[in-house]
């Protein structure tokens, strides 16, 4: 083989029409990250895109939008106690799983019904 993966650039996540302030609520807000600025030949499109770690989270319009409930992005959070504690100061609703001994995890829904996890090794 001549050629590696060198990792993810972005996930994007379907939404409906008129999305972009919900998830700059929700991804900028409550989650806390940045949003970036999308390229304009793709602005006229919607959505909104936002910064994880190295990668990128986008944020899509789909005409004939559905969530995903069971394809999901996991990001990987250091101190997911403190993301936790922002959630429930919050009222924010979220699933603790504890399927994977070594790992600290939940699930939680974006504003649209997509799932979403969130997870920190153990001793990390």
């Amino acid at each position: 083989m001549n050629f590696t993966y060198a990792g993810i650039d972005h996930v994007q996540l379907a939404a409906p029409r008129g999305c972009e302030a919900a998830a700059r609520q929700f991804f900028g807000e409550l989650l806390g990250m940045a949003e970036l600025v999308k390229p304009p030949a793709l602005q006229a499109r919607g959505g909104a895109w936002f910064a994880c770690g190295a990668q990128q989270i986008h944020i899509g319009v789909e005409a004939d939008f559905a969530p995903a409930k069971k394809a999901h992005p996991a990001f990987v959070v250091q101190n997911l106690d403190a993301l936790i504690a922002r959630l429930e100061t919050r009222g924010v609703t979220y699933r603790i799983d504890t399927a994977i001994e070594e790992r600290k995890r939940f699930f939680m829904d974006d504003p649209w019904g997509n799932r979403l996890e969130f997870m920190e090794e153990e001793g990390k």
